[in-house]
């Protein structure tokens, strides 16, 4: 599918700094209807920090972030509640509806009473992702989202990506394998920021 000339994530002159460290110092991305993007870099290159503040889960110090409507957000680490069932997050959050589907393609049935506390890493990765989708977002943010995935799973999980972008949304991936850059149509690659906190921007 063609990605159209008006993004539905942009992200521009993205700063934000801990203390004195500094993780982003002017990044960008941006994501089409129609577009499936990976970012990629060097571990401490910022490639969390820049999904939290697209997420809108964390303010820049600096730079502009555009979203053309709903977004869902997959965290790296599992936003799930342990002491809730699979079928509790989705009556919690939304009931039947995608989540529940993708969750039965995924080989985790919505109706499993176990508490999430209790499933494997793959499987409350599972769950995770499913929130994600939840509310039929029109962009995705996938922070590494199959962690914990076997390979049938893994699989799984990029044709649903291509299936999101056919339908026209705008899928941002966090990831280090290579092997998933044939997956995507860019590549947007982070380096981390080398000079001290307190230099000036555009100094040498």
């Amino acid at each position: 599918m063609t990605a159209t000339r008006t993004p539905l994530l942009a992200a521009h002159g993205i700063r934000k700094r801990y203390g004195r460290r500094v993780a982003l110092d002017g990044a960008s991305v941006q994501v089409y209807a129609g577009e499936a993007v990976a970012l990629t870099g060097e571990n401490g290159s910022g490639k969390t920090t820049l999904l939290r503040i697209c997420a809108g889960l964390l303010s820049p110090d600096a730079g502009t972030v555009y979203r053309d409507g709903r977004v869902g957000y997959c965290p790296q680490e599992p936003g799930v509640f342990d002491h809730l069932t699979i079928a509790e997050h989705l009556e919690l959050f939304d009931g039947a509806g995608e989540g529940a589907q993708l969750l039965r393609e995924l080989g985790l049935p919505s109706t499993n009473r176990t508490v999430a506390r209790e499933l494997s890493g793959g499987s409350r990765q599972k769950l995770n992702l499913a929130l994600a989708v939840l509310g039929a977002p029109g962009v995705l943010l996938l922070d590494e989202p199959y962690q914990g995935f076997d390979r049938g799973t893994y699989i799984d999980f990029w044709r649903h990506v291509q299936a999101w972008r056919d339908e026209g949304r705008a899928v941002l991936v966090v990831t280090h394998a290579l092997t998933d850059l044939d997956r995507v149509d860019r590549i947007v690659e982070l380096t981390p920021v080398s000079r001290p906190a307190d230099a000036t921007v555009g100094a040498p």
